[in-house]
């Protein structure tokens, strides 16, 4: 917790559950990251957090912008963004989102089928494209397979078909998986773009962009998560094997990295209680659950890391459960929470590294509950 925040939830007394994001974080994040990638630029991935704030913030630090929806553009450009630092990542656009941002200046646009290749033909005339790539994302805490990528073999064959619509085919990307624990996952689909690139090249198409995606982790409470500067390092190595001197425009679209551990949301204590199915278990209910905001909390995938603190003597396990009338409302079952064992009605726990994916995937009132309230300081 930066002093910042602390300072903020002791004066304010925000009323729960609520996120908190230290915007100092934020941009301190894009900076350092800057530095350790001088062979790319960062396109913040505006679906983590797409406040305000935060656009303004990291727009004034240089950053430019992955956007995946209209909303996510007016966002952009309803805070100073020019359109020529916006890139259009979804590979599922409508017709009408097309030429929204067609209309707004946005000239780079993701696809991954000769579908939505023949959208943006029709509709964002001599645009450049960038063919998005199917590769493994195992190692990844949260992937994103089979719903996005084309085969790679079929790749040159969708790049030919942009050239014959009078588009501009720019290069490849690819996406190794959200909260992604493995650096080998991204060197596998580098060398598979540079082999791409060479066929390409020897066919009289070159292409100028790769797009390394998101998906850098951050620890949580994952012992397993490689430093970020690792894992950097081992990508400019293969970049470097891969290509050698002839360097393309490296982009890269980090989102739960730039965000993430900038926010805290605070919850209050609903019930404490112990509940009996086979065997005796202590349930802790929050008003803040699966619906509310933590949707990655799905299958135990990305484990916020939960502080009592003023809470002083022993702690134990306990299953961590929102708020809502639905039993699939359940955060932390498999693997329990070390929580303290004075943990009782009305006191507040705090859950860390909860900047990213949070107030987006809050729903509108499931079971009444208002969406997670957000606090920028």
């Amino acid at each position: 917790m930066t002093d910042k925040i602390e300072h903020y939830f002791a004066s304010a007394e925000p009323e729960t559950p609520c996120l908190v994001v230290d915007l100092d974080r934020v941009a301190d994040n894009y900076r350092r990251m800057a530095a350790l990638i001088p062979w790319g630029e960062i396109f913040y991935a505006v679906k983590a957090n797409p406040a305000a704030p935060i656009i303004e913030r990291l727009a004034a630090a240089g950053a430019s912008f992955d956007a995946a929806s209209p909303a996510e553009i007016a966002a952009c450009v309803a805070t100073g963004v020019s359109s020529t630092r916006i890139s259009y990542g979804n590979t599922v656009k409508k017709a009408s989102d097309i030429a929204f941002a067609a209309t707004a200046g946005v000239g780079l646009f993701a696809f991954d089928s000769a579908g939505e290749l023949d959208k943006i033909a029709a509709h964002a005339p001599g645009a450049g494209v960038i063919c998005r790539i199917v590769v493994s994302n195992d190692g990844a805490r949260w992937p994103l397979t089979r719903k996005f990528g084309c085969d790679p073999a079929a790749a040159l064959g969708l790049l030919r078909r942009a050239a014959d619509a009078g588009l501009r085919p720019l290069g490849l990307s690819f996406h190794a998986g959200s909260q992604q624990t493995d650096p080998a996952r991204w060197e596998e689909a580098i060398a598979l773009c540079a082999d791409i690139g060479a066929q390409a090249d020897a066919e009289g198409m070159p292409l100028d962009v790769l797009n390394l995606g998101g998906g850098f982790p951050i620890p949580y409470d994952d012992a397993d998560v490689p430093d970020l500067a690792a894992v950097f390092t081992r990508i400019g190595r293969t970049l470097t094997v891969a290509f050698g001197s002839r360097l393309p425009r490296v982009m890269v679209e980090p989102g739960r990295a730039i965000v993430a551990d900038a926010g805290i949301i605070r919850s209050e204590v609903v019930l404490v209680t112990e509940r009996v199915f086979d065997t005796s278990e202590r349930w802790v209910y929050l008003d803040i659950g699966r619906y509310g905001g933590l949707a990655e909390s799905e299958g135990e995938a990305i484990r916020y890391p939960i502080r009592a603190p003023g809470l002083d003597g022993a702690s134990g396990p306990a299953v961590v459960a929102g708020p809502t009338c639905d039993s699939h409302d359940v955060l932390y079952e498999n693997e329990q929470c070390d929580l303290p064992l004075a943990l009782s009605a009305g006191d507040h726990v705090y859950l860390h590294d909860a900047g990213a994916y949070t107030t987006t995937y809050a729903s509108v009132g499931f079971n009444g509950f208002a969406p997670l309230k957000e606090h920028y300081i």
